[in-house]
């Protein structure tokens, strides 16, 4: 049946009303009443805790021997159970520095499993500590080739499967741009997106970063040792001699780059030729590809975010109610909660929250929706 779900928590309920088909009514987003007011608390805990009780799912590693010699990696996981006739995957792209292993997408994945679903996760080159790196090359904001050959080996594994593409955080922003980039020519399997916590423009939302206001100068620090611990752990072949060379990089730039523009400055836009940050950064936004994307795409966002703040969010309501307006772009829906920091959403009990998350919940429902 139809049922119409409103989010009674979030800041504008215009924006995340949208329809599905579901057995159920969606109850509304309850956080932990102590503590899942705080978008700073949310957020820590997911960095640090990730979830309640997270299982350990128990996949396939598939390797892909690239044509620039990189070593791509993504964890398959089969459905548990047979609830469903069709068969649907979800492509997972995880946040930056993140991977299958990640607290918070080993959660998602079982709780996917035991809905029926096959889940694949892709593993960020350079991410994992057990997969050495063949070329002199890490993930980047960016690049969507690695995401694309995932897909395309799972269409080889499974020709008659359904694709849902699923982003987090970075992984939100490099789902968007693939859709966007490949427009009416996406792989037929796709069926639709969804983007959770993706800050869309990467030129704006480096600028609030730098600013100490919110703490949002702590939050890019760790971002930024993430990326360098990767490089550093890595050294021997992205920082060999002959690339040091080619790229010319200087070695000590890279290791006392104190914030993301400065590394990218010192690294990634020599590795990747680009000619300034600012150009890299444009070129990586998902926000500059929105119109072209064919796919029904539901958008995710909390309001007490401190990593992505409201006034990023501006372009993607925009977006969105230019298809409630005049229906130029198919079945855009943004979302957007007052709470639930930046891939926390955590929610239920007074101290202690519930294993399983609003984000997860929603999630489910969204993919059932695409399942009817």
């Amino acid at each position: 049946m139809h049922v119409a779900i409103k989010c009674k928590s979030c800041a504008n309920s215009v924006a995340c009303e949208l329809l599905v088909y579901s057995e159920s009514t969606f109850e509304m987003y309850k956080p932990t009443r102590l503590w899942g007011f705080s978008g700073h608390v949310q957020t820590i805990l997911h960095s640090i805790i990730g979830r309640v009780r997270c299982p350990w799912p128990i996949g396939e590693r598939v390797y892909i021997a690239l044509p620039d010699e990189t070593t791509l990696t993504y964890d398959l996981y089969q459905p548990l159970t047979n609830d469903y006739e069709d068969d649907v995957t979800i492509a997972i792209c995880p946040g930056i520095c993140n991977s299958s292993e990640s607290v918070y997408i080993r959660t998602f994945v079982h709780f996917a499993q035991c809905h029926g679903y096959r889940c694949a996760v892709l593993n960020h080159v350079g991410v994992l500590s057990s997969v050495k790196i063949t070329a002199p090359r890490i993930f980047t904001y960016g690049h969507t080739d690695d995401y694309h050959m995932m897909l395309q080996s799972l269409m080889e594994k499974h020709p008659n499967t359904k694709i849902i593409c699923i982003g987090f955080s970075l992984g939100g922003n490099l789902v968007t741009k693939y859709l966007g980039e490949r427009g009416s020519n996406k792989l037929s399997s796709i069926i639709g997106g969804i983007s959770i916590c993706q800050g869309y423009n990467a030129i704006e939302g480096t600028k609030f970063l730098l600013n100490w206001q919110n703490f949002r100068r702590f939050y890019l620090y760790i971002m930024t040792e993430s990326v360098k611990n990767i490089i550093i752990k890595h050294k021997n072949i992205l920082l060999s001699e002959e690339v040091k060379q080619r790229c010319n990089l200087n070695e000590w730039d890279i290791i006392s780059a104190a914030t993301l523009p400065e590394l990218d400055e010192a690294y990634t836009r020599k590795v990747h030729n680009f000619r300034s940050v600012k150009e890299l950064y444009k070129w990586s936004s998902s926000l500059f590809y929105l119109d072209n994307i064919k796919t029904p795409m539901v958008f995710i966002n909390a309001l007490d975010d401190p990593i992505v703040p409201e006034m990023l969010l501006e372009p993607i309501k925009e977006h969105a109610s230019m298809f409630m307006l005049i229906r130029t772009h198919p079945q855009t829906l943004y979302v957007e909660l007052a709470h639930g920091g930046h891939l926390g959403f955590y929610e239920g009990g007074l101290l202690y929250p519930n294993p399983i998350t609003w984000l997860d919940l929603s999630q489910g429902i969204i993919m059932a929706t695409r399942k009817a």
